[in-house]
């Protein structure tokens, strides 16, 4: 059975302004530089460029009706907002005392990939057809560490069911020998003890890489445990020449594809900073970097369109309406976005003001131990926004001081207590463990047992299992994988 019900509720809910806000709050530099191009190829009544102010005759006597009497107020056109903008756009960045023109983007050589380069060697060589096939398919397979991962019976079949070359796995490693014999040196071993073994080879014939190349074939698992005194026992040698032959194989580089890229990937692994403070004479100076963001004004060909219809009682027909219509939708739009824009940059600079205001000292000295305790709720309540709003606005952001160039989110940090009381950053107590693991005998490295106790006795009241945690965190290993001779 039917029945009516009166019903009371709550709802809140964000108009479009405050999504589009909430979106752009999100956006680094980098990617709002390509938001703002894309609203701008979008939409026709934006427009890059500096506001021009023009004097546009207002008028109230707009109709809209199908016979052209309908009112301004019926179709909502505030042809004010559109005729006139008086206010030049302050999100960008204006220049502070001149020195933000003596700043310049460092530029970046576009050079080629790690295949590229040794298709090219490989070229050089004049092999045979089918080893020249066989030989692009296994540089097409070496990852960016320059490691080749897949099996060799794998890119035996892969050949032959593929690209249709009766091949066999003699064949194939023949040509890895050679790919093995490029530069750089190491390059399409199978896994790490093989990229070693392959640069000892081809490097200086002494006696401490010939032991260098008998410790990796025999004793690699002792190795890579630092399992030292079974290595010793069992090749008959002396701690001093297992020392040097240890230094020769931890000279060599693991990863020889490493300093090789995608151009793409250099592009990507560029850091640009949406701040810069810079420190000078116990003064901080807080900028925006806004020099990819071009200003934006509201297209003047629409106001003028806007002036036609209100000036000329006789334009003022039904399909002239409807054009009218669809142009302040894009007007509102574009003035929106605008808005947008602006808060974001009033957001985000207000939200940086705090965090230099909570950290200054840090900002001054570069010192890490002066970082003081902050989480996102201290910043929201001295700058008066959401928890959530300075989330939006520390992520993904980066901030370019005297001493390097930071995340936002590298000042924030959990607070601990001192055997005082006193509250300091936990970034402190770090601090203090890498000192301690820098400083420790390497031949008896200290445990995080002893860690703890050498911590306790400085005041600081920390658990083991809170220094195994820091000490993960700062990526050192354990005490036997940090041993050496």
């Amino acid at each position: 059975m039917l029945k009516q019900q009166l019903q009371q509720k709550l709802q809140q809910k964000l108009s479009p302004q405050q999504i589009q806000l909430i979106r752009l709050l999100e956006l680094p530099a980098i990617e709002l530089e390509e938001r703002i191009k894309h609203e701008l190829e979008e939409n026709p009544a934006l427009e890059e460029g500096r506001e021009i102010q023009d004097d546009f005759e207002k008028s109230d006597d707009t109709d809209f009706s199908d016979e052209g009497s309908v009112s301004e107020s019926e179709t909502d056109l505030a042809l004010g907002d559109y005729l006139s903008e008086e206010d030049i756009p302050d999100y960008k960045l204006q220049e502070i005392r001149g020195k933000a023109e003596q700043k310049e983007d460092i530029p970046f050589s576009v050079s080629q990939s790690l295949n590229e380069f040794l298709l090219q060697q490989i070229g050089l060589r004049e092999l045979p057809e089918t080893e020249m096939k066989i030989a692009e398919y296994i540089i097409g397979n070496i990852d960016d560490d320059g490691y080749l991962r897949r099996d060799l019976e794998a890119i035996a079949d892969d050949l032959i069911f593929q690209a249709g070359q009766e091949v066999t796995i003699d064949q194939v490693k023949g040509v890895l020998l050679v790919i093995q014999d490029l530069e750089p040196v190491g390059v399409a071993a199978r896994n790490l003890q093989e990229c070693l073994l392959i640069q000892l080879e081809k490097g200086n014939n002494n006696s401490d890489c010939q032991l260098a190349i008998r410790v990796l074939k025999e004793y690699f698992d002792e190795f890579t445990r630092k399992h030292y005194d079974k290595i010793v026992r069992g090749l008959q040698v002396d701690e001093e020449s297992l020392k040097k032959a240890i230094h020769e194989i931890t000279s060599l580089n693991p990863k020889p594809g490493a300093a090789w890229g995608d151009s793409m990937d250099t592009v990507l692994s560029q850091v640009i900073p949406d701040f810069l403070v810079e420190a000078s004479n116990g003064e901080l100076t807080l900028s925006m970097n806004n020099r990819g963001i071009p200003e934006m004004r509201i297209n003047k060909d629409y106001a003028a369109m806007f002036q036609d219809y209100t000036g000329n009682k006789a334009n003022q027909t039904s399909d002239m309406r409807d054009a009218v219509q669809f142009v302040k939708q894009k007007l509102d739009s574009a003035q929106w976005f605008i808005d947008a824009v602006r808060q974001r940059q009033e957001t985000l600079t207000r939200t940086m003001e705090t965090i230099i205001m909570l950290q200054t000292e840090f900002f001054l000295t570069g010192d890490e131990a002066t970082l003081r305790p902050m989480i996102l709720k201290d910043v929201a309540e001295k700058c008066g926004y959401d928890i959530s709003t300075i989330s939006r606005v520390s992520n993904s952001k980066y901030v370019q001081t005297n001493f390097g160039i930071y995340p936002l989110k590298y000042f924030f940090s959990e607070s601990t207590q001192t055997d005082t009381g006193e509250e300091i950053s936990t970034r402190e107590v770090k601090k203090i463990l890498k000192e301690c693991i820098e400083g420790e005998d390497k031949r008896k490295p200290l445990t995080d047992e002893e860690l703890t106790k050498i911590l306790t006795e400085k005041g600081y009241l920390i658990a083991r299992r809170t220094v195994a945690k820091y000490r993960e965190q700062l990526g050192l290993p354990v005490a036997r994988l940090r041993k050496e001779i």
